[in-house]
């Protein structure tokens, strides 16, 4: 019976009380931009060397709304074989996140580690199959954590910050 009255009394001061929690619910994710281009096509299908792999990836994040955020992740790769380019493919994949309620301070670390590491499984596929769909095997990127880039971004500018700018 204690414990009903604990219960209640909890559930009520939640009730009248202002909702001071902090919130962030993933509202939408979707392909932005996406660009696949087979310059050497049919030729490079006979190719016989493998080609080089170079990946690059930006991440992107804006306030599109008072609570709402836009974090993308731009993955590009490029295929080069001595012959030439195999092919290229970019890719912008975003999602929106609502937020309320989040310390200032927990905004940033949010969006640049936790958001990408949330939609790279979705973009990975989506570029899988863009390479695929051009007549490759698919690339399946090795996964990325996002959260050790963003705390290794952070201790550079913090070293650089501390370094003085130049001489006079």
């Amino acid at each position: 019976m204690a414990d009903e009255v604990d219960t209640n009394f909890t559930m009520n001061s939640q009730m009248n009380g202002a909702d001071t929690a902090p919130q962030i619910a993933l509202i939408s994710q979707y392909v932005k931009d996406l660009s696949f281009e087979n310059p050497n096509a049919p030729a490079c299908y006979q190719w016989q060397d493998q080609p080089q792999i170079d990946v690059q990836f930006n991440i992107g994040a804006d306030k599109v709304g008072d609570e709402v955020l836009e974090v993308s992740l731009k993955i590009e790769v490029k295929a080069v074989a001595p012959q030439g380019t195999a092919f290229a493919v970019e890719l912008l994949y975003a999602a929106l996140f609502g937020m309320r309620n989040v310390p200032e301070d927990q905004v940033q670390p949010f969006m640049l580690a936790e958001a990408p590491r949330l939609i790279f499984p979705f973009a990975r596929r989506v570029l899988a199959d863009a390479i695929r769909d051009g007549g490759f095997p698919p690339l399946l990127l090795d996964p990325i954590d996002f959260g050790a880039l963003y705390l290794q971004q952070a201790q550079q500018m913090e070293t650089t910050a501390g370094e003085p700018a130049g001489h006079a």
